[in-house]
């Protein structure tokens, strides 16, 4: 699996996408993927359960990126913020 962590206890860097109509491509494919809590991931992908993004969005754990995946621009601006505290 093409994933990437950083040394950041509480977040990981794996995106996932959002499930809202929105966000998603003709093809039923989501637009970008979020940045999420990691110790939530497995939970959400096993139980069901919703996960909160960085940027506030919440949707159920359903795909992981691939590389090159396009990230979410508030995702993206939240974790460079809280990189460089």
């Amino acid at each position: 699996m093409g994933t990437q962590t950083i040394d950041r206890p509480d977040v990981d860097i794996k995106e996932r996408p959002d499930t809202d109509a929105t966000d998603r491509g003709d093809d039923d494919t989501p637009k970008f993927f979020h940045y999420v809590k990691k110790n939530k991931i497995a939970e959400s992908a096993v139980m069901g359960n919703h996960v909160v993004a960085l940027c506030g969005e919440t949707f159920p754990v359903t795909r992981s990126p691939k590389p090159g995946s396009p990230v979410c621009p508030k995702c993206k601006k939240i974790y460079n913020r809280m990189r460089k505290e």
